[in-house]
């Protein structure tokens, strides 16, 4: 926290996207034995794999085991889990006025495990490591709604946008409203502190998101950011971070595609920065995942306001004691910035 407020640290702080995940096989031990929706809804166990990677890793900070798309089922989405598919959205939004059919939500209640499981975990963390809560952007939302799952191009929202701004609008506006409420029940919960995350937002020209997103994250942000520090995470576009600045934020998550002391210029003094490891960098010999930290945390040596993370999360098969290294190998390296 002292990071985000931009004040010296005694090392640089580190926290990983995806920490508690299929690589550590004290997370599969838990998951193998209920679905991924289960693990989610389930407050002792959701609290149980965050503590225990947050433990395990002896990270800066936890983050709230859960996943962006269950806030939409509420709104009136299908949402199931499909093994070895990921998400799967059997009511796309794609048919005239099928924005209609979403609903905003007006009371998060129905949402009350991701809450519970805040609470377990703010009673189980030490009282000087932070809890992170989070929410998928309005933009990834929208893409989920409207692609029915992941896509390699988004024809179907780029078309919605092009074509009926007013539906759009409309769809945005819902998922800002249902979001902000959200994130405020997990910071009144427990969270210090939020990220928003925008992990589709790079498919987007600079003119696209400047027009179709930016009032829309903005207005998201703005809502938030009084109540805890929003950290704004945007994914796949450097071109995008001018705008990414403008749409606020009291940290800025960037991924790999930019130098992170580049990107800081871009963003400006007054933002903490959170970055910016290439996750496959993981895979790399122990001396090689070394000298790659050691040029990110050189990159940005001498500003006060830098966290540690991947460009983006951990995946399947990583080994966990390289994971650890990482770890490790900021807080050793960090202490000299």
């Amino acid at each position: 926290m002292k990071a985000v407020r931009r004040e010296p640290v005694d090392t640089t702080p580190v926290w990983i996207m995806r920490q508690a995940g299929r690589y550590l096989p004290e997370y599969m031990a838990v998951r193998n034995k209920v679905t991924f929706i289960e693990l989610c809804k389930t407050p002792e166990l959701a609290c149980e794999v965050t503590v225990t990677a947050r433990n395990i890793l002896g990270t800066d900070a936890a983050i709230l085991f859960a996943d962006l798309l269950p806030i939409l089922e509420p709104m009136g989405i299908d949402l199931e889990y499909v093994k070895g598919e990921g998400p799967v959205i059997h009511n796309p939004l794609q048919e005239p006025g099928a924005v209609d059919r979403l609903t905003a939500l007006k009371s998060v209640d129905v949402l009350d495990y991701v809450f519970q499981a805040v609470r377990l975990i703010r009673s189980e963390l030490p009282t000087d490591i932070p809890l992170l809560g989070f929410a998928g952007a309005p933009f990834t939302l929208a893409s989920y709604c409207i692609e029915g799952g992941g896509s390699k191009n988004y024809v179907h929202t780029k078309k919605l946008m092009y074509n009926d701004a007013g539906a759009w609008n409309a769809l945005m506006s819902k998922l800002v409203d249902s979001v902000s409420i959200y994130l405020k029940a997990q910071i009144d919960a427990g969270c210090q502190a939020v990220q928003v995350f925008d992990s589709w937002a790079g498919c987007l020209s600079p003119a696209d998101y400047k027009e179709y997103v930016l009032p829309h994250t903005k207005r998201l942000i703005e809502s938030v950011q009084d109540d805890a520090p929003v950290i704004n995470f945007l994914t796949g576009n450097p071109a995008l971070l001018p705008l990414q600045r403008q749409a606020g934020g009291t940290v800025m998550g960037v991924d790999w595609r930019i130098q992170l002391n580049d990107a800081w210029d871009i963003f400006g003094s007054e933002f903490a920065v959170q970055g910016n490891l290439d996750p496959v960098s993981i895979y790399a010999e122990l001396s090689v995942l070394k000298d790659r930290i050691k040029s990110v945390l050189d990159s940005v040596r001498g500003r006060n306001g830098h966290i540690f993370n991947l460009g983006h999360g951990v995946m399947p098969d990583m080994s966990p004691d390289h994971v650890k290294a990482v770890v490790d190998f900021v807080h050793e390296l960090g202490a000299s910035t």
